[in-house]
């Protein structure tokens, strides 16, 4: 790692372990992992605070030039603040997370974060994970990852952690459901997955948790040094 700030982004589809992975990797790599579902959730949190529907969008558009969202890194966790409070787990309840949903789907809620998710990537290194990272968020990254693995491999790693929560369910019905999330993130109007054309690819499919950081470990470094 250099002196000067790296960005690096990943982008993937829904099951394929983007998340989990860049917080160890960015832990690893002594970067910044910015959750940028954190962001929407405290736009969603703002918005139902004051009642605000998605689809009032001149409503949201009032909220957005009244809200102050800021970030911070402190003891390797990211901090997301409203309005000078830090908001904790409070943008972890399922209202919170129905209402992010809602609002990422908006241009206006996406362009709002766009400044704040690019102004943290110029000031420290950091790694963000999503649909769009690569390709609208930073596209002056200086590592790209596209991370996918088999619709089949995400799928069976759900399927596990379903059962591990109790949830009832059957693998196919959660290999249907990944591949319908997979055919609606890539036709999306808004923000729709697509890998960068500089992206590589990186394909977990036959890889442990394990495997996978250290795969894209050696990926991003590799490419770190040209």
């Amino acid at each position: 790692m250099s002196n000067k700030p790296i960005a690096i982004a990943i982008d993937g589809p829904s099951g394929a372990g983007k998340s989990t992975i860049a917080r160890i990797l960015a832990g690893e790599l002594g970067c910044m992992y910015v959750d940028t579902g954190a962001l929407y959730r405290t736009v969603g949190y703002a918005a139902l605070g004051r009642g605000i529907e998605a689809t009032d969008l001149a409503a949201v558009e009032a909220m957005l030039s009244e809200i102050r969202v800021e970030l911070t890194h402190e003891n390797g966790v990211q901090q997301v603040w409203l309005n000078g409070e830090n908001l904790g787990d409070r943008i972890r309840t399922p209202e919170v997370s129905m209402a992010a949903s809602a609002f990422s789907a908006l241009p206006v809620v996406r362009q709002y974060l766009l400044d704040l998710q690019q102004d943290t990537a110029r000031k420290q290194s950091v790694i963000m994970d999503g649909r769009d990272i690569g390709t609208v968020v930073l596209p002056f990254a200086d590592v790209k990852i596209f991370l996918t693995a088999s619709a089949e491999a995400r799928a069976e790693r759900r399927f596990l952690e379903l059962q591990e929560k109790g949830v009832e369910t059957t693998f196919d019905e959660v290999l249907r459901d990944m591949k319908e999330r997979d055919y609606n993130d890539s036709h999306r109007a808004t923000a729709p997955l697509k890998a960068a054309d500089d992206a590589i690819l990186v394909d977990t499919s036959e890889c442990t948790l394990e495997e996978s950081v250290a795969l894209l470990k050696n990926t991003v470094l590799k490419a770190l040094k040209g």
